[in-house]
């Protein structure tokens, strides 16, 4: 109550909103478009214009229900075309984040992705955040790289790992939100300090917006 037996303003918190760079990498017609397209803008389309060199779109999550910090993702979607792969370097570099996408009717483009993860291990951020992505998940009934081992793969190299659908939406949402979950989060640890919230970041899935589906391992490696 003020001086005058009135109820006081309720105090809230303007979001802190901090930019991270992410890229997409992984083979041609994986699907990375779709899914960079399906995040930003709700949208998918049956056909995609192949990627030529590298797009570029933005769009902010917020990790923690009870947290005044946004991440504002700087999203490159990086061809995949192997007369591109030289390109790659430029666009992953100074990369907080990766997401590395595979076709899960595709045992090819799962070794391809293998291949981009080791590139970027070895040339990169050691500390990158990176997500193992099997894409196409509504094509089930055509699958050659079984989830087990996607999941696998993702657990012994410490990823995170989820099977998604541009197409229908499935875990799209969800990856960039555990993604933003293992960004630094400087503004936030400032505020944990005065007692101003807490999180959980140990619970895989927590606090992030909605559930996850199938084909989700948020338990697959933290960083």
């Amino acid at each position: 109550m003020d001086s005058e037996g009135q109820p006081a303003p309720v105090q809230i918190a303007q979001p802190t909103v901090l930019h991270h760079k992410l890229v997409l990498l992984g083979d041609a017609s994986v699907g990375k478009s779709c899914i960079v397209v399906r995040f930003a803008r709700g949208e998918f389309y049956e056909y995609q214009e192949p990627t030529i060199g590298a797009a570029f779109m933005t769009q902010t999550v917020s990790p923690f229900p009870d947290s005044p910090v946004q991440i504002k993702f700087e999203i490159w979607d990086t061809a995949g075309q192997e007369r591109y792969r030289s390109l790659a370097p430029m666009y992953y570099r100074g990369a907080a984040a990766a997401v590395v996408v595979y076709d899960i009717t595709s045992r090819e483009s799962f070794e391809g992705a293998k291949r981009w993860v080791n590139e970027l291990r070895s040339s990169h951020n050691p500390d990158v955040v990176i997500a193992f992505c099997g894409n196409k998940s509504d094509l089930a009934v055509e699958r050659e790289v079984p989830t087990q081992r996607g999941a696998e793969y993702a657990q012994e190299n410490n990823l995170l790992f989820v099977e998604t659908s541009a197409k229908t939406g499935e875990n799209v949402h969800h990856i960039f939100v555990e993604i933003a979950k293992l960004l630094p989060h400087e503004q936030e640890q400032d505020a944990m300090k005065t007692g101003a919230f807490s999180v959980n970041r140990n619970r895989p899935g927590g606090g992030a917006q909605g559930q996850p589906g199938r084909g989700w391992c948020g338990g697959c490696g933290s960083r």
